[in-house]
């Protein structure tokens, strides 16, 4: 009967889905009955008998006159077999139904195996299309590396039937996986990653294998189950990207070899014009002629300014700023940025002045020729927009519980800035005004550099100003490595009191801040009845050369108001050096060259008695009576100068002799080499003026053959200034590395050359 059903079943299914020979049909298992099934009636029949038996036989015993006994015994034994034909047919029909309910439950818990058993394949093939369908390798490996399955995407990529892999080895398909040795799994399991190269009929093509290794903590069996997916696209593109970063840093090498040559070659020639102007300004020439040659200046100064705004943008747009920190004194950098830019200033008859505060690190590690870079334009900005008033500079430290920085403030007098033109003058190529009738001209390029510096620098900068009341650009840079300047200089003016008699009121409050700021007192007035009230208790009277006359009739006044026991101090403009003579004879006991630098102005207030001005002596024109003045000094040096480009040459050979020195010109390094050792201790030359850019042998080879050849010869490594027109701090190192005891840059100023040459002497 169950045999049947199971047919019955199996062809209700067919004739619903009907047969497929492709696909394996899902089919029901059927138990075997439990028991052979005998017919019912026959086993009823035979009871039946057996009681009708018995009855008539104890009928006949009782008509035959047998003994009772006999008789009660058949009819017990006819009952018997009734009352077991009873109980039999309880137990049959009981154990009938139990053998009924157990096949029917067997049958289901076998349907129900084996629906798992077939939704466990279902469901296996299922999870390998998926992994066939994604693309992606599966590999099964046993102990020793031999597969023990791998999917048909596997089979497909190594050009084998998937029946075939079993049993190989990745290393017999050409794929260079090893099997991860047993020490690895220190935890019973091992994962592994790497990037795999497998050869196909269509070329090589890359895999990310990762594989992880299984040990079964108690038989020990190991396992190693890989899944790879296709990275060449992903290699393709890197390898793409790493041949165009090799492309970008070779043109950034040539762009940089092209900035550096650029820089050069402009600046050689720029050298010749500012350098030969300024000698000639030096002659005896008509007001007319004088006149030309500085609008020759003037005009090759802003070119200059121009093109180096070019270079340092193009070499921050190749990404080739990297800022190079190294112990840096601000205040220095200040002072030495004021008095370069005093000349524009002054020939604009505006004041420019510089304060430091005194709590100003003595040295922060910074990039000294980026700060310099950014206090030049900004300074020279304030200058070219200022006409009336003056420029000041302030230096101060901002301290706070997580961060410590340094503020340079450039205030201006000038026309100042609209709102929307604040932000604006940072980008590239922008100006405050950039219609065609503007005043001023300009790329528009310094603020967007100062920028982009100060930036890199770690610091940020900004600009605050009202139309009509000038402009206060600020800066901020860490004061890392911060050495502190010492404790007692706010208190070392304590008990002076000074005046200062000035109309220009920005270099007035410049000094007034520094004496205020150490202790000191001061009073400022911009003329003489002004002044009279502050004259009690007065120690110093500093008063503006610019406003005495030649007989020093200010200062005369003054005496009679009341500043009779004062020391006088004059304030005097570097143009104005030659009437030093004249106001000593006036009653002036010494002077300060404007604009004032903090440490020489607390130096003469803390002098009792102050140096004495120079005699009156005949004047003579200034360029050369300061170098006559330095030749005398030094008594005449012995110079060689190694430069191919003879502009220059002639240049430097003059601007020396006429110091008073004397100077041997040569073309190349080789001839400065053969020079220096065939001189001798005889004939042996004070300072080297080496060009870094030569035919035959460049400056930096002969730098090292002039270092090689002293300590053979054991004598003392004479002074090499290098000449360049790369003026980045790069190329300063570099030239001082290779054994160079200085550092000029072109174009070469004059009186810039001549102490940058005596001063190697005197060091």
């Amino acid at each position: 009967m169950i045999a049947e059903s199971a047919r019955k079943e199996k062809n209700r299914a067919e004739s619903i889905d009907g047969p497929s020979p492709a696909t394996p049909k899902r089919q029901h298992v059927v138990p075997p009955p439990l028991a052979p099934d005998f017919p019912r009636a026959t086993h009823e029949g035979l009871l039946f008998l057996t009681v009708v038996a018995s009855v008539v036989l104890a009928g006949l015993s009782h008509l035959t006159g047998a003994p009772i006994f006999i008789t009660l015994g058949l009819l017990a034994t006819g009952l018997g077999g009734v009352a077991m034909h009873l109980r039999n047919r309880h137990t049959v029909h009981r154990a009938t139904a139990l053998l009924d309910e157990t096949a029917a439950r067997s049958r289901a818990e076998i349907e129900t195996l084996a629906d798992r058993m077939w939704e466990m394949q279902e469901s296996e093939e299922r999870f390998r299309g998926l992994i066939d369908a994604l693309g992606d390798l599966v590999v099964h490996r046993d102990r020793d590396g031999h597969i023990v399955y791998a999917n048909k995407v596997f089979a497909s990529l190594v050009g084998t039937d998937q029946r075939d892999l079993a049993g190989r080895t990745l290393a017999d398909l050409g794929i260079d996986v090893g099997v991860v040795p047993d020490a690895a799994f220190s935890d019973h399991e091992c994962l592994s990653s790497t990037d795999v190269s497998i050869r196909t009929p269509n070329g090589p093509r890359w895999f990310s294998w990762i594989e992880l290794s299984v040990r079964d903590k108690d038989s020990g069996a190991v396992s190693h189950r890989a899944i790879a997916r296709d990275i060449t696209a992903r290699k393709r593109a890197e390898s793409s990207l790493i041949t165009a970063r090799e492309r970008a840093e070779y043109a950034s090498q040539a762009k940089s070899r092209f900035l550096a040559t650029v820089s050069h070659e402009i600046r050689t020639p720029m050298n010749g014009i500012m350098g030969m102007a300024k000698l000639l300004a030096d002659t005896n020439l008509s007001p007319e002629q004088r006149t030309y040659v500085a609008a020759v200046s003037t005009s090759a100064s802003a070119l200059l300014a121009l093109i180096e705004d070019l270079l340092d943008y193009s070499k921050i747009e190749a990404g080739r700023f990297d800022p190079e920190p190294q112990p840096t004194s601000l205040r220095e950098i200040a002072d030495n940025i004021i008095e370069l830019m005093a000349a524009k200033a002054f020939a604009k008859n505006i004041g420019l002045g510089c304060h430091v505060e005194p709590d100003v690190p003595q040295m922060i590690m910074a990039d000294p020729g980026r700060v310099r870079q950014v206090l030049l334009n900004l300074i020279g900005n304030a200058i070219k927009f200022t006409d009336t008033g003056g420029v000041l500079v302030s230096v101060a430290r901002a301290r706070t519980e997580t961060s410590d920085r340094i503020c340079f403030t450039v205030a201006d007098t000038g026309p100042g800035l609209r709102e929307e033109d604040m932000e604006r003058i940072f980008e590239e190529f922008e100006q405050s005004d950039g219609t065609s009738t503007r005043t001023h001209g300009g790329a528009g390029l310094g603020l967007a550099i100062s920028r982009r510096l100060v930036t890199a620098m770690g610091g940020a900068i900004s600009v605050s100003s009202r139309l009509g009341e000038g402009s206060e650009f600020v800066f901020e840079i860490p004061a890392t490595g911060a050495t502190e300047a010492p404790q007692n200089r706010q208190n070392i003016l304590v008990g002076r009191r000074a005046v200062i008699v000035s109309k220009n009121a920005v270099e007035a409050d410049a000094i007034a801040r520094a004496i205020r700021a150490h202790g000191g007192a001061v009073d400022v007035a911009a003329t003489a009845s002004q002044a009279t009230p502050f004259a009690e208790h007065c120690d110093a009277l500093l008063i503006d050369a610019a406003m005495e006359d030649s007989d020093g009739r200010l200062l005369k006044r003054l005496r009679q108001s009341g500043f009779a026991d004062c020391e006088a101090i004059t304030l005097i403009a570097p143009t104005d050096r030659g009437m030093l003579g004249e106001f000593r004879a006036s009653g002036y006991a010494t002077f300060l060259a404007r604009p004032v630098r903090g440490e020489t102005l607390l130096r003469v207030l803390l002098t009792s008695h102050a140096p004495a001005l120079p005699l009156p002596k005949k004047p003579e024109k200034s360029g050369a009576s300061s170098l006559r003045a330095a030749g005398t000094r030094h008594q005449g040096l012995s110079v060689l100068i190694a430069e191919d480009n003879d502009i220059n040459a002639m240049l430097a050979r003059a601007t020396l002799l006429k110091a008073g020195h004397r100077v041997k010109v040569v073309g190349n390094g080789k001839a400065a080499v053969e020079a220096i050792t065939e001189a001798g201790l005889k004939h042996r030359f004070d300072v080297v003026l080496m060009d870094l850019h030569m035919p035959v042998m460049d400056g930096l080879d002969a730098i090292a053959a002039i270092r090689r050849h002293e300590e053979e010869m054991a004598v003392p490594p004479v002074p090499i200034m290098v000449l360049s027109a790369d003026s980045q701090e790069k190329t300063r190192h570099t030239v001082l590395a290779h054994g160079a005891s200085g550092f000029v840059t072109k174009p070469l100023d004059p009186d810039a050359l001549v102490h940058a040459v005596e001063g190697q002497v005197a060091a």
